[in-house]
């Protein structure tokens, strides 16, 4: 079957500038790329032609001699590009894959054909409070080990800091980047030899070998703000290790745990304190006095007949809110505890308290054995 015209194939017309050829090239290859049309070989046919096709016109050598020979140009003993117009031959897609992901996708992602020593590394830490430091938020000093500039060569990685006598790096031609082929996709990675710089240090610093960082633990001030929660990470952005060879820092990501307290639970924004009371108390009702999480007390009236679980809301008492001026609430547990190793007069009192009308004085025991009595007699 006779191939296509190329210039059908994208589009375009004969005199077609560098700039709509690579305009309809990469709509094209996004159209037809294989990831978008997986299982699909009627596109990934389409694929493999476009990129044939701006492979060629793209290249000024390629284009003339396709221009004046057609596809004949790329047969046995058809062109090279870049050398005689008539010698050598057409070997494959060349660089128009490396195209498609410099320009559609690294543009999304950070990446494409900056040269420049890699990032340094991102570092993680643990730091744990109380609760009453993530209440109101708290400034925490910590020392990190971590790699900074080396002061000798001023993080250049070269000795005296003179970068003068550097050479190409010959791996990546100065981009600082390698590539690698792996059926439809190229990946980039950072040149193993330069370490991204694109350059070889011919005078390495004796401090660093040349890296341009050194190992050392770093005091570092970190801001807690009031509310946070158990887990929750922050980032400092340029707080990590610093690159090699001047490049930008990393960040510090910082999680926060928060001790167990033994006074308050906290749920969110609201903050839960359990308190046990006398039998005696929750019968006859009593003011008992509790703390809040902001150190101040407050006085809480309890009802006659206060049962076990029952909540008593105090508005505004409870946890901060993050990057904001309110408040959560906090609310006391009420548990009411059994007397235990009685005297004899507390069990004699007891006795007589329980003969006296106890149905009236436990209306929800005496309705619940009630209701058992009448499942036994049938009355279900």
């Amino acid at each position: 079957m006779a191939k296509k015209d190329f210039y059908e194939v994208l589009g375009v017309a004969r005199g077609a500038s560098a700039d709509e050829l690579k305009k309809a090239y990469r709509k094209l290859a996004m159209k037809y790329h294989p990831d978008r049309n997986p299982g699909d070989k009627a596109a990934e046919a389409s694929f493999k032609e476009i990129n044939e096709a701006y492979d060629v016109l793209k290249d000024d050598d390629k284009r003339a001699a396709y221009d004046r020979f057609g596809h004949r140009a790329f047969e046995n003993g058809g062109p090279q590009p870049g050398g005689d117009p008539f010698g050598g031959g057409f070997t494959g897609f060349g660089g128009g894959l490396g195209d498609i992901f410099d320009e559609i996708f690294s543009s999304g992602m950070g990446g494409g054909r900056r040269g420049g020593p890699a990032q340094g590394a991102n570092l993680r830490t643990h730091i744990e409070i109380s609760l009453e430091d993530a209440f109101r938020g708290v400034k925490k000093q910590m020392r990190i080990p971590t790699r900074i500039r080396c002061n000798a060569c001023k993080g250049t990685g070269a000795q005296d800091g003179n970068t003068a006598g550097n050479d190409s790096c010959a791996t990546c031609g100065g981009v600082g980047k390698v590539r690698s082929r792996q059926g439809f996709f190229v990946v980039e990675q950072t040149c193993p030899t330069c370490g991204g710089a694109g350059r070889v240090i011919r005078n390495p610093c004796k401090i660093c070998a040349g890296n341009g960082t050194v190992q050392q633990e770093r005091a570092l001030q970190v801001s807690i703000p009031a509310g946070v929660e158990d887990g929750t990470r922050i980032r400092l952005a340029g707080e990590g290790e610093a690159g090699p060879r001047n490049a930008p820092p990393g960040d510090l990501l910082v999680e926060v745990s928060i001790r167990h307290h033994p006074l308050f639970h906290r749920d969110g924004t609201n903050i839960y304190c359990r308190v046990p009371l006398r039998m005696t108390q929750a019968a006859l009702g009593c003011e008992i006095e509790v703390p809040s999480i902001d150190g101040s007390r407050a006085r809480v009236k309890i009802p006659a007949g206060t049962q076990t679980g029952e909540q008593f809301r105090l508005r505004g008492k409870g946890f901060s809110i993050l990057r904001r001026t309110e408040r959560g609430d906090m609310y006391i547990q009420v548990n009411i505890e059994t007397p235990q190793h009685l005297s004899r007069r507390q069990r004699e009192l007891l006795e007589e308290f329980d003969g006296e009308n106890p149905a009236s004085s436990s209306p929800e025991n005496e309705g619940f054995f009630s209701r058992v009595r009448d499942f036994f007699d049938g009355k279900h």
